[in-house]
Parts: structure tokens; C-alpha cells; sequence
């Protein structure tokens, strides 16, 4: 096994001012490639501490793959910190320096100056890595057994040069595992209960076969992977794996896919030949924003109304000022009467409703704050769900999206007595 280290510098990273995207993309495409991320690790623009995690990662990988610092300012200190750490110096690279002019006088046409120049200066130990999107080169350095692979922090040109130069060297120079996932989605049942549930079936798993709990707003993605050096007899042994998987889950399976749980309603919706449509409240559009995330949507989504007014659930969705009067916005009786509003306007299959209380601020004794009234149906039957939800503004709402996403799936199942719909009652 070959295992990789990802080290991402600078202290923007530190701070929370920019988030670290690099990491996560070059660890999906190294697992893609067969290649086991062992560490990620971050750290400032210091001398000591990027001296360290060289040191550090050094002890725990065979590779070291290196994003961040190499621009021409003052505060990009990784090039003479490598200079430093394999002893060598700065030299000018030829073919990078014809870059960084093409890039200046032809494309950009602007002057260039003596801290553009330096872009092309790369330390005289390194095998040179272009960059075919920017100006900073890569740079290859071997110490002890160990590869050092130093690109730039920019997303663009780092995954440019991953893909183009750094996983086919690796690819070459070793011989990845093969690694098989394959992912399902539950609903409806909570990581530890589903643990104790499917608890045999972990305990009888073979040590090169793992399972993994990715628990996220009420819902768990269960992942089985399998790591081997037998392509085809690893794909043939995790399928049956899998399989067996399935079958214990089913009560509570969305989805036998790594996607999200908008993604497959919108498959169901398309296979159906249906349309939906979504009137919020307290989601305040953010329903609307998750089932329009997957591309091909525009086929069943049709529209929405963010009714966070009671004039507006009266006005557009048609609420009876009466069911506000006597049950309040946040109840079963006005989020049944904004799906049959939202149908009627939108002109829709089906529609969902949303009304609660986000917080921090607004609940009372009988409806607290975390208190979400929820509803899916179509003009012949409507279902809905009550909830409370215990935690932020911001978790409260994407629980409510999540859920409301969710019955209105199991709500389209029931429709034909299909696994995951059947106990559905209004």
C-alpha cells in the first residue's frame, strides 16, 4: 500500500478566510486512481511549521503532495523553504519562463516585471512540472525514499497538473491498489440504531472490506469499500457485498447511488412523468434551491412561492385567513392548504409545504422554537409530518428541506406500493 499525505499551506486556510477544496478534490481523485490518502494536514505560512509537516509527513507516507505558496509575493515562502529543506538553490527554468512571457505579452498583454519573473525560478533539484493554466510550475523532489510534489494553490491549475502530470507519475512509478465503493442512502432511522441493525453483517465483513456511517440532516450514507490488487474479483466480491447490504436496509433504502437525495427524487419524478412545484415558509426557498442543484430539472420542477408572510400564504396560495386565525401558520391545517394552493397555482403534479419556527427567537410553550409542520401530496391526497428540531437557525432549516425532500419521495412511492412508501398514512 502506497500512502499519500496532502499538505495545504497557507494562513488563509487557518483562519477560516479561505476554505481548503483542494484537499478533498485531490483525495477523491487519488482514491479514484487507487491511491490511499493517509493524512491531511494544514498549515500557516511559517518557517518552522512547514519545516515540521515536511519532517512529519515524511515518517507516515511515501508521498508527499504539496499545494499553496508559490506565488511571487512576500508571503509565498514555499520555494526557498524547499530550497532549505533538500539543500539546493534557485535556478531560472527555461521552458517556465517562456510561459510566464506568453502569458504576460500575449494573453494578459501586460508589462512584465522583476516579481513576475520570479514565478519561473524553481529550485535547481527539482524536476519541473508546467503549468499549462498559470505561472507557477510544479516541482518533483525525491529524499530518502520519499516523493515530494509541490504545486500551486490555485484550484484551477493544481487540478490542471494533477490530472495531467501528477497521478499519471504516480500511476507509473507505482502500482496503485485497486479500491471499490459502493454507497447507499437511508432515511428514517438514526446511525446508531441502523448500527445495531446491520451489526452482523459488519462483524462478518473480510478485514480488506470496510463499512463507513455518513450520517448528514437525518439521513445515513452507508459505504462499503473494498481495497485489493484483484481488479475484477474485488468488483465481483464488493457487488455481492453490496447486495446483501441492500436487502437489510430496504425498509429505509433512498437510493443505491452516491448521490443526493434531490438527485434521486428527481429521477423519480422524471420516470413518472411528473411535476412539482414548492411553497416555503420557513425553508425559505431553500427546497426549491436543492431540487434545482441537479441539472435536468427545469423537466419537473416548475416554480415556488416563498410565502413567509401570512399575506402571501393568503394572497398567492390561497390559505383561508380562518385556518391562520385558529390553528397559526405553523400548523397540519396551513401546510395542507399551501400544497393544494401551490398545485393550484403552479399548475403541478405534486407540491410540498413548509412552516415552522428557525430561531433563535419566535416560539412559545406549544410550539417551541425547532417546531416544523411539513406537507407533500397531489389534489387527491395530502400527508404531512411534525418535527421539532433542536438545534440552530441554519441546521433547523436544512433538516426542514431534507425531510419535506423526503416525504414527498416516499409520498410518490406510495402511490404505486413501493418499498419505502407503503406505511405512509394522511
Amino acid at each position: 500500500m502506497t500512502n499519500i499525505s496532502i499538505l495545504t499551506i497557507g494562513d488563509e486556510l487557518l483562519i477560516g478566510q479561505v476554505i481548503d477544496t483542494n484537499s478533498a478534490w485531490m483525495a477523491q481523485e487519488l482514491n479514484r486512481a487507487g491511491f490511499w490518502v493517509n493524512r491531511r494536514l494544514a498549515v500557516g505560512d511559517r518557517r518552522e511549521a512547514i519545516l515540521s509537516a515536511l519532517d512529519g509527513e515524511s515518517k507516515v507516507s511515501k508521498i508527499i503532495l504539496i499545494t499553496g505558496g508559490l506565488g511571487p509575493t512576500s508571503d509565498d515562502i514555499t520555494k526557498p523553504l524547499l530550497c532549505e529543506y533538500f539543500d539546493t538553490g534557485l535556478v531560472v527554468d527555461p521552458q517556465a519562463l517562456e510561459n510566464v512571457k506568453n502569458i504576460f505579452e500575449k494573453i494578459l498583454k501586460r508589462p512584465l516585471t522583476e516579481t513576475n519573473l520570479r514565478q519561473a525560478e524553481v529550485p535547481a533539484s527539482c524536476k519541473v512540472i508546467q503549468n499549462r493554466r498559470g505561472t507557477a510550475p510544479g516541482m518533483v523532489f525525491e529524499k530518502e525514499g520519499k516523493i515530494f510534489i509541490s504545486m500551486p494553490g490555485v484550484p484551477h491549475e493544481m487540478k490542471g497538473m494533477m490530472t495531467e502530470a501528477v497521478i499519471p507519475l504516480l500511476i507509473k512509478r507505482f502500482k496503485p491498489e485497486h479500491i471499490a465503493h459502493r454507497t447507499l442512502l437511508t432515511a428514517g432511522i438514526g446511525e446508531s440504531t441502523l448500527a445495531d441493525h446491520i451489526g452482523s453483517f459488519e462483524r462478518s465483513l473480510p478485514p480488506h472490506v470496510s463499512l463507513a456511517y455518513l450520517p448528514n440532516y437525518g439521513m445515513v450514507r452507508l459505504r462499503l469499500t473494498a481495497r485489493s490488487q484483484q481488479g475484477e474479483a474485488n468488483n465481483e466480491e464488493i457487488d455481492r457485498l453490496f447486495a446483501d447490504l441492500k436487502s437489510r436496509v430496504g425498509e429505509w433504502l433512498v437510493t443505491d447511488e452516491d448521490i443526493p437525495i434531490e438527485e434521486a427524487l428527481g429521477r423519480l419524478l422524471k420516470e413518472r412523468k411528473k411535476t412539482v412545484g414548492t411553497a416555503e415558509s420557513c425553508s425559505g426557498g431553500l427546497v426549491a434551491r436543492q431540487i434545482t442543484s441537479v441539472p435536468g430539472s427545469s423537466v419537473y420542477f416548475k416554480g415556488s412561492v416563498i410565502a413567509y408572510s401570512n399575506q402571501i400564504k393568503k394572497s398567492l396560495l390561497g390559505v383561508d385567513p380562518a385556518i391562520l386565525d385558529e390553528h397559526g401558520a405553523v400548523s397540519e391545517e396551513t401546510v395542507r392548504a399551501m400544497v393544494k394552493g401551490a398545485i393550484r397555482l403552479l399548475d403541478t403534479d405534486f407540491a410540498v409545504a413548509t412552516s415552522g419556527i428557525m430561531g433563535p427567537d419566535g416560539g412559545s410553550e406549544k410550539k417551541p422554537v425547532g417546531t416544523v409542520w411539513i406537507a407533500a401530496g397531489d389534489k387527491d391526497r395530502i400527508i404531512t409530518q411534525k418535527h421539532w428540531f433542536r438545534f440552530d437557525r441554519q441546521r433547523n432549516t436544512e433538516l426542514t428541506a431534507a425531510n419535506v425532500l423526503n416525504l414527498l419521495r416516499r409520498f410518490i412511492l406510495s402511490q404505486s406500493g413501493e418499498a419505502g412508501g407503503n406505511d405512509l398514512k394522511n
